[in-house]
């Protein structure tokens, strides 16, 4: 099982992704060029709209197809969103004043109540902790 990089890059053309979309919640067609990608792999894509953010992709099955050479159709499992929405927050550090602008992916359909949340699970991947509606950057962090 390998991790495949298919995140928006001009650097390599035949290692590209030509489509990515929704069969249902979770559940993705994906076709691209190149990677040798099979069942169980995992795909990185890039989140339309966005300019830091991916989707990671587990893939379910395959087919690599004869016409054009190299390229291949796959469904893959990922995060179920019923609506996309790519929000833009950003945060102060309470220990330094260091400043954070980021983006994180929530689900639209879920309302203002889920922004919250994955907010502060994108702060979490980035390095930063939520203590007491206090924010710290990794430096303080590891200093508290």
């Amino acid at each position: 099982m390998a991790e495949h990089d298919f995140r928006y890059s001009l650097l390599n053309p035949q290692h590209t992704l030509n489509e990515c979309r929704a069969l249902a919640p979770g559940r993705y067609q994906v076709t691209g060029n190149g990677g040798s990608i099979n069942a169980g792999d995992t795909l990185l894509v890039t989140l339309k709209g966005s300019r830091e953010l991916c989707l990671r992709l587990q893939v379910e099955k395959v087919r690599h197809l004869i016409n054009p050479p190299g390229q291949w159709l796959a469904v893959a499992n990922g995060p179920a969103f019923r609506e996309l929405e790519i929000r833009q927050w950003s945060v102060d550090c309470d220990g330094c004043a260091k400043h954070l602008d980021f983006e994180f992916a929530v689900d639209a359909k879920l309302g203002d109540k889920a922004r919250a949340p994955a907010a502060e699970a994108r702060i979490a991947e980035l390095g930063w902790a939520s203590v007491d509606g206090r924010h710290l950057c990794p430096q303080c962090r590891e200093s508290a």
